[in-house]
C-alpha cells in the first residue's frame, strides 16, 4: 500500500517485513528502497535483497550506541 516513491526502515522485527514481497516491490518499482537492521530468517539474509540497488542493510547493530547498551544493563540490574 505503500506509494512507489516510498523507502520502507525496518528496525523492530524481521517477521514484520514479508522478505518475498519486499523483493518483489523492489524489483518492480513498487517500492523505491528499502533500510533494514533486523531480518525475517536471521541471521540469513537472502542473496536477492543483498544484490539489490536501493538497498541498506545493517547487521542488526540498531542497539548497539553505548547510550542504549548502558540503559539496557541498568534495566537488567533494576529488575
Amino acid at each position: 500500500m505503500l506509494k512507489p516513491e516510498a523507502i520502507l526502515i525496518n528496525t523492530s522485527r524481521g517477521a514484520v517485513v514479508d522478505t518475498t514481497a519486499l523483493i518483489d516491490a523492489l524489483r518492480s518499482g513498487r517500492l523505491a528502497a528499502a533500510g533494514l537492521d533486523v531480518y525475517q530468517d536471521e541471521p540469513r539474509v537472502p542473496a536477492e535483497l543483498r544484490e539489490l540497488p536501493g538497498t541498506v542493510l545493517l547487521p542488526h547493530i540498531g542497539s548497539a550506541t553505548g547510550a542504549t547498551r548502558d540503559a539496557m544493563a541498568r534495566l537488567c540490574a533494576e529488575t
